[in-house]
Formats: structure tokens, C-alpha cells, sequence
């Protein structure tokens, strides 16, 4: 019994170990992937704003609320760092009106105005504003990049100074102001295209066309409550190609097309799907839409095995089970499994001859052999790139991914795909449980290409707010206020907050559900 208890917690104790490093592993990529993609999106905004002589303030990664980890700067030629380092306050002073008298806003505040930073002392940082201020928060998650003049998240309008100064943001022209806004969402494309190219260049693409998969395909429950059965081939969609998998996916959930065409037991029929089939798909949480039946072919013969001693040899593909006719590996896999110890029938095919014979699986519902991956048995469409080729690739990919996702994007106002929001653990579940770097490298560029997206949706706070407001000004002449910025920064961070919030709420309910 003590033994028993014993091993009883230490199962619960590696469980719980193996849990941690699958988290952490997770978390780490996680935050590797998005610190890459917040560098690139504020290297954007620096790099417009120092190409129209703009000052940066502070370029970081992660937000450094009251103290940073490390900070650089150079002053008079030579960087100087510091680290674990308190933040110092902004150098103003309270603004007088006429008459001297200290002024206040409605609430009876002081009202700021930047001081003379010539009272400063020599070796403080504030005395040098021409040089930016480089650094690496505690908050692992974001950064940002604070432009002079600029009224964003990182200053308000009461901290700028009465007149617009010649190294600020707001001096500049608005197709300038422009690029220095929209240079972040371009940096992010511009990335995710660079990382496609490569993935093309080393790894090339292969895709298997619907058409090969030559046994038809496994469905999920949702696409057979609608028409689909086991074994259908999609040979067009409203009339159109189907490709591969992805390409049935994009035109049936996302772009919510209904006609499919199928061949089924070797004659071609129609599937008719409801409008709301894409929703259905979301809201079942499917985790395929299909899968391509795969044959059970033997690679391999294990030594002193039950299919060494019934002479089964490489190239056989077994298609049935105690006189049941079986297509698919999984179901063929289980039959074998259901007779562990019993002597049992299996009919194969062997040089196009279709063969009986009995075996006995071990205890353990085993034969004894390696099946051949199932690449080598489908015909696949491998293309290979050289290296300037893959650029072009690349520029395909990184717009068929932006299409697809702006697609999928509708789906969000639906009932069942705002449930599917996710947040940061959601983020974190698309990057595998051990570390592969082809696959980091992909979900960094969909998540480049995701960033940019969002961040030109017209809502203030994000880049995309800062466009609107920017293209009214140039179409009307006239320049919104910097309070009515600030207002409206204040309204955006409210909106971006509640999403974030709900999001990570979805996160935490499904987490929650899932526990009981």
C-alpha cells in the first residue's frame, strides 16, 4: 500500500514536471516570437521618423513601469548603460499664466510644461533629448518607440510645449507623419515575407492535391452532419479548384462557399451546405476538417514478430480484418488491437493480388511492423526555390496569408467566433510542445502578418487611428488638436483594453471549463 502511494505521487509529480516544461517551452517561444515582431514594428516607426529628422526619446522592448532592466544612451560620442535602474520623472515645471499665476486644469491639477534642461545636472540623461534612450523593460510582453511630439500612449498633450519644435513629429508634413506612422505595419509585412522566402528557400513547398488522396478523405462531425460521408473526394467548389486541403478550408469556412462537388463510390455528386456552415465549423471547435484516409502499408518487418512468422513482407497493404473490409490505417490499426491475443483473419494486397491469411497479435494488439510514411505512399507536389526565386514566393504567401486572415476576420462577429477569441495562452497553444525551429519561424511570420493587420484597423491608439486622422488632414487641411488626440488615444486604449480582456477571459473560461 505505502509502495503503491509511493508511486501514485510520483507519477503526479513527473506529470506535473513534464506539464511545466511543455508550459514553459510554450511561454518561451511565445515571448521570443512576439519581442521579434515588436523590435521590427517600432524599428519601423524609428527608422521613418530619424529619415525625417525626427528625434526618438526612448526605443523599447517591454513596458518599464518604474524601473527598467537596462537602459543605454550615448552623450558626447560614448554609451553609457545602466541597469535595474529607477525612471526619472519628465523635467517640467508648473505654467504661469500673464500674471504669474500657477495655472490649473478643471480638476485642480497643476498644469506641466517641459523645463529648461540646461538647470540639469551634466550627467543627467534628460540634458541630452537629441540621443534616444535605448532599453529593455520588466513586463515581457510589447515595447514601443516614443517619437518627440508625438501625443501617443507614452505623452499626453499637456507635457509638449506651446509651440511645435523643428525635431518634432508634429512639425512634420502629413505624408511624412504618414510613414512614420504606417512604417511599423510595413516593417511587420516586410518581415513576414523575409521569413516565408527563407522557410521556401531551405524547406521548398509541398502540398498534397485533394485529387491524390486517392482513398478519399475522413470528415469531421460537422461536415457530416451537412451532407459529407467518409470517402469523399472534393473535386470543385462553386464550380472551382480545390487544391489541397487548405484551399477546401479557406473557400468553405471563410470565404463560405456551398456548393462542393464530390465523387463518392466512383460517381460525382453535389453537397449543398447552409450559410451558416462556417459558424457551425467554429462553434463545434473542430480541430480538422478533414484528413485523408491513409492505407496500411508495411515499411518494415520487425524480427521474431507474428508478421515476420506469417511472412509479411514490405510493400504489403493490408485492407481488411477478421473478414471485415477496412480502408483506413487507423481503423485497421484498432481491428488488430480488438483481437490482442487471438488468432484472426487479414486479407492484404500483395503485387496487385489480393492475399488471406491469419496471425495472432501479441498481448499488446501488436504485429510487429513499421508502416510507410504516409508521404511516400501519396503522390505529392514538391517545388524547390533558389534563393532570388524564393522572394517572389514569399511576397505570394505573405498576401495569400493577409487575404485569409482579413477573410477570417468577418468571423468574428459572429456569436460562435467571438467565442474562438483568444488571448495570449491561445497564442501560445498554436507553437508545438517541443522546440522546432521551422515551425517557430512559421507561426512568427502568420503572427507578423496578424500584428500588421490589427494594427491598421482605424481605431485610435493603434496605427491604424493615427492613418485615419492623418488622411482626414489631408483631405479637409485641417489638423485635429492634440487634446482631441489625447481624447481619443484615451477612448482606443479603453476599447483595446476590453478586448484584451475579453480575449484572455475566453483563455481563462476555457481553461476553467476543461478543469471540470
Amino acid at each position: 500500500m505505502q509502495e503503491s502511494k509511493f508511486l501514485s505521487n510520483f507519477a503526479r509529480k513527473k506529470f506535473f514536471i513534464y506539464d511545466y516544461m511543455i508550459f514553459l517551452i510554450k511561454a518561451l517561444q511565445l515571448i521570443l516570437a512576439l519581442s521579434i515582431l515588436v523590435v521590427v514594428h517600432e524599428f519601423g516607426h524609428f527608422g521613418f521618423a530619424r529619415l525625417f529628422k525626427v528625434r526618438v526619446n526612448k526605443f523599447y522592448l517591454f513596458f518599464n513601469p518604474r524601473f527598467s532592466i537596462f537602459r543605454a544612451k550615448k552623450i558626447n560620442g560614448k554609451w553609457q548603460t545602466k541597469f535595474f535602474s529607477r525612471n526619472l520623472p519628465e523635467h517640467e515645471v508648473q505654467a504661469v499664466d500673464e500674471n504669474g499665476v500657477p495655472k490649473t486644469d478643471k480638476k485642480g491639477k497643476p498644469v506641466m510644461i517641459p523645463d529648461d534642461i540646461n538647470k540639469l545636472p551634466a550627467d543627467d540623461w534628460r540634458r541630452y533629448p537629441e540621443s534616444t534612450e535605448w532599453g529593455i523593460g520588466w513586463v515581457p510582453f510589447g515595447g514601443y518607440c516614443a517619437i518627440a511630439g508625438m501625443v501617443d500612449e507614452t505623452t499626453k498633450e499637456s507635457s509638449l510645449s506651446s509651440e511645435p519644435q523643428q525635431w518634432e513629429y508634429r512639425s512634420r508634413k502629413p505624408w511624412q507623419r504618414f510613414f512614420m506612422i504606417v512604417g511599423g505595419v510595413l516593417f511587420n509585412f516586410i518581415l513576414a515575407i523575409l521569413i516565408f522566402a527563407m522557410l521556401l528557400f531551405k524547406n521548398g513547398e509541398e502540398v498534397l492535391p485533394v485529387r491524390n488522396a486517392y482513398l478519399g478523405y475522413k470528415y469531421c462531425r460537422t461536415a457530416l452532419d451537412n451532407g459529407f460521408r467518409n470517402g469523399d473526394i472534393i473535386v470543385a467548389i462553386d464550380g472551382g479548384e480545390a487544391n489541397s486541403s487548405k484551399d477546401v478550408i479557406e473557400k468553405l469556412v471563410i470565404e463560405g462557399k456551398r456548393n462542393v462537388t464530390v465523387s463518392r463510390n466512383g460517381e460525382t455528386t453535389t453537397v449543398c451546405l447552409p450559410e451558416n456552415f462556417g459558424e457551425q465549423f467554429i462553434e463545434a471547435k473542430e480541430k480538422q476538417f478533414m484528413t485523408p484516409v491513409i492505407p496500411f502499408v508495411v515499411d518494415s518487418v520487425m524480427p521474431q514478430s507474428a508478421a515476420m512468422s506469417r511472412g509479411l513482407q514490405r510493400g504489403d497493404s493490408i485492407v481488411g480484418v477478421g473478414g471485415k473490409p477496412l480502408n483506413d490505417v487507423e481503423d485497421i490499426m484498432a481491428a488488430i488491437t480488438d483481437n490482442a491475443g487471438k488468432m484472426t483473419t487479414i486479407d492484404f494486397y500483395r503485387r496487385g493480388s489480393l492475399v488471406s491469411d491469419s496471425i495472432m497479435p501479441d498481448e499488446n494488439g501488436k504485429i510487429g511492423v513499421v508502416l510507410r510514411d504516409p508521404t511516400h505512399i501519396f503522390e505529392t507536389e514538391k517545388i524547390r526555390y533558389g534563393f532570388f526565386a524564393a522572394f517572389p514566393a514569399g511576397i505570394r504567401m505573405g498576401w495569400e496569408t493577409l487575404v485569409s486572415y482579413v477573410k477570417q476576420f468577418r468571423l468574428v462577429f459572429t456569436k460562435a467566433g467571438a467565442k474562438s477569441v483568444g488571448g495570449f495562452a491561445a497564442i501560445g497553444n498554436l507553437f508545438p510542445s517541443q522546440w522546432n525551429w521551422t515551425i517557430f519561424w512559421s507561426m512568427t511570420a502568420l503572427l507578423s502578418v496578424i500584428l500588421a493587420f490589427m494594427n491598421i484597423l482605424p481605431i485610435p491608439v493603434l496605427d491604424g487611428g493615427y492613418i485615419l486622422f492623418i488622411i482626414y488632414e489631408m483631405i479637409t487641411g485641417k489638423k485635429p488638436s492634440d487634446k482631441f488626440m489625447e481624447i481619443s488615444l484615451n477612448i482606443g486604449m479603453i476599447l483595446v483594453l476590453g478586448l484584451l480582456v475579453f480575449a484572455n477571459g475566453n483563455d481563462l473560461l476555457k481553461w476553467i471549463t476543461s478543469m471540470l
